[in-house]
């Protein structure tokens, strides 16, 4: 009787976790974007403090745990480096949104841009840098899986508590 034997959860299917969760927000902006109701522009502004504050802990567990370890993996780094570039650029965007009044005209462009790099983000971790990763010889994504969601949790008390 032939058994399906799934891999453990790693670090790969955390970090693939937060993009789906960030995903689903940006359709629930979207959505909310489309809405004619008094309280949408009130709703709009809180979820986007949530992506931000979701975005800025998973690109600070990527840079702090997930990148350096396969930076000693692998070969290959070309597509970390855009990916700390692509890091960079999502901040930016990050702080302008943080920055700006409830009135300020580029707000739902600002975000719609900021989904719009994380779906391109998203495309290239999973079907590039996840699988070098798995891939790689003596990389315990497992673990380090443990490690990212506990530096995950810091983060996001810290946040929450200055927030």
């Amino acid at each position: 009787m032939p058994t399906s034997k799934r891999a453990a959860p790693d670090a790969c299917s955390l970090l693939d976790a937060d993009h789906r969760k960030v995903k689903k927000m940006f359709g629930d902006y979207e959505t909310l974007t489309k809405s004619r109701a008094a309280s949408a522009a009130q709703k709009k502004r809180e979820l986007a403090n949530e992506i931000c504050m979701e975005l800025t802990v998973h690109a600070q567990i990527e840079e702090e745990i997930f990148y350096p370890a396969l930076r000693e993996a692998i070969k290959e780094t070309d597509l970390l480096d855009e990916a700390e570039v692509e890091h960079s650029t999502v901040k930016d965007l990050i702080s302008q949104l943080e920055g700006a009044t409830d009135a300020d005209d580029m707000f739902d462009a600002k975000v719609k841009v900021l989904g719009e790099y994380i779906d391109h983000h998203v495309k290239e971790e999973r079907n590039e840098i996840f699988v070098k990763a798995r891939a790689a010889k003596g990389l315990d994504l497992v673990a380090m899986r443990e490690r990212l969601a506990a530096r995950k949790e810091e983060l996001m008390e810290e946040m929450s508590a200055t927030a």
